[in-house]
């Protein structure tokens, strides 16, 4: 018997789990699978000429990961670095990314029918990246196609050969 049988939660078929975070007083996720870890923040080696929103880059066990911070790159209101501010770095198709968030929230699993469309509404991020708004009792999450987000020629980061 698994856990979810002994609790008396069903899991749905089709569910995915996605990480939760927080920009600002919006909560976001993003599917679990692209989190390689999540670290503290530590200012990066900045690099000159870069979009305000890329930090810098830092060298994690020899691999160099641009980091971007997406409150600064969605637009939010501050960008404070705190205890709380954290670097999910992510493991996508062709390269490492590490993406600053205000904190990590928790990893939830979402079945599809409690995701739903996003509206078509303008906003600073592309619609194209927005895989759907997804409904967790009272809360709702932004469900982002970060793999489609960071490939975005906008974002300033070279795809790797």
């Amino acid at each position: 018997m698994n856990i979810n049988e002994k609790s008396g939660a069903t899991t749905s078929p089709g569910a995915r789990e996605y990480l939760t975070f927080r920009l600002g007083k919006e909560e976001y996720g993003i599917d679990i699978l692209k989190v390689q870890e999540i670290r503290g923040y530590e200012p990066p080696t900045r690099i000159a000429h870069s979009p305000e929103f890329i930090k810098g880059v830092v060298n994690l066990r020899g691999t160099i990961v641009p980091i971007v911070d997406m409150r600064i790159r969605f637009n939010c209101e501050t960008a404070n670095y705190d205890a709380f501010t954290v670097v999910i770095i992510l493991s996508l198709r062709d390269r490492v990314v590490g993406i600053v968030v205000d904190s990590v929230s928790d990893v939830m699993e979402i079945a599809p029918e409690n995701i739903q469309a996003a509206p078509d509404i303008e906003s600073s991020i592309d619609s194209g990246c927005i895989f759907g708004l997804g409904s967790v009792n009272e809360r709702m999450l932004i469900l982002l196609d970060i793999e489609k987000l960071m490939s975005n020629a906008d974002m300033g980061l070279a795809t790797a050969e």
